[in-house]
């Protein structure tokens, strides 16, 4: 299994990403430049969290064009595995891999915390693993983080189980919600229809090493590595 990280101007979660995959899940991974059109055999695209572009006109609005993308659409168009993070979840949106939008925070500011995360299926990738009743520590660092999508497409969502996580508190009751930024449903990720591409605004990759005292995110990555290597 070998993952690959397209790194943008402005991407600063890139190596992150890499050291999570790389050292913390023990996996083979690159970085991809975000000019080249070359995925180099990789099975899983990463689009790492940032500030793509300085985030000029939307996040992910320009980042969206680069060269790299047009890969990237025709390696989820045949199926291949793709995941976006924070602004690579944007950058999704944007090319239209994604069903919805990230707006702006509801409070109009710039989050950066530990949130707690619940999976809403266990029928996607990124959640096969994960206790549907467990609430997930997973940083957050964003500004617009809040999903929106008209009232036809998140009742798609729910209805063909595309919906990955919701933000909640940190209790056993899977009714107690905690809306970080304002999002439609408590939406923090999401699948496409197909369901081999994945967005969320939560951080994973920043709770894999022990030493950063939080090991929730590891999870994740685990639910993705045991289905592929079924």
């Amino acid at each position: 299994m070998k993952f690959g990280v397209v790194v943008f101007p402005g991407s600063n979660c890139d190596q992150d990403l890499v050291d999570a995959i790389s050292i913390g899940m023990g996996q083979e991974c690159v970085k991809l430049w975000h000019k080249d059109h070359d995925l180099q055999g990789c099975d899983f695209i990463l689009l790492p969290g940032g500030f793509s572009y300085g985030d000029y006109l939307r996040s992910g609005a320009i980042s969206r064009f680069s060269p790299i993308m047009q890969e990237v659409i025709q390696h989820a168009n045949k199926g291949g595995y793709v995941m976006g993070i924070c602004n690579g979840f944007q950058i999704l949106t944007e090319a239209g891999l994604l069903p919805g939008a990230l707006l702006r925070n509801a409070n109009q500011k710039f989050i950066c915390d530990n949130v707690y995360i619940k999976p809403v299926t266990n029928n996607l990738l990124p959640t096969r693993l994960l206790d549907l009743d467990k609430a997930y520590k997973i940083p957050v660092a964003h500004g617009e983080g809040r999903y929106h999508a008209d009232k036809d497409t998140l009742r798609k969502l729910e209805d063909n189980e595309q919906i990955m996580f919701k933000y909640s508190s940190n209790v056993a009751d899977t009714h107690d919600i905690y809306n970080i930024n304002g999002s439609l449903l408590n939406i923090a990720g999401v699948s496409n229809e197909q369901k081999n591409v994945f967005g969320m605004m939560p951080h994973p990759e920043r709770a894999v090493d022990p030493e950063l005292g939080n090991t929730d995110g590891r999870a994740i990555f685990e639910s993705i590595l045991n289905m592929v290597n079924a």
